[in-house]
């Protein structure tokens, strides 16, 4: 990442939810290669850590989806921005872009 300060990170919490998505059957992303993509586009990987796991079981129950409330507590613990359309995000009070 050429910019620390703008970096742009995907959490790999997103490339899971993604990749078990596609499993299933409803997403339609051919063959792509998300973690390639990653690299090509000079995007960093945000793992998900202890930390994490535990803000995320945390969390009030505004939300149920496992996927959103990971990336919520991810925001929080490394003062993150996410961009999202998601509403249910501003419950959180985590910063948003879009």
């Amino acid at each position: 990442m050429s910019d620390p300060v703008n970096a742009v990170l995907v959490s790999a919490a997103s490339i899971w939810e993604i990749e078990i998505t596609r499993a299933l059957g409803r997403l339609d992303a051919g063959d792509a290669d998300f973690v390639a993509e990653l690299k090509v586009n000079d995007f960093g990987e945000l793992p998900v850590r202890a930390a994490h796991a535990s803000i995320a079981a945390q969390l009030p129950s505004h939300h149920t989806d496992s996927f959103d409330r990971m990336l919520i507590a991810q925001v929080q613990a490394e003062g993150l921005v996410c961009v999202t359309v998601d509403p249910i995000f501003d419950a959180y009070g985590v910063a948003t872009l879009w």
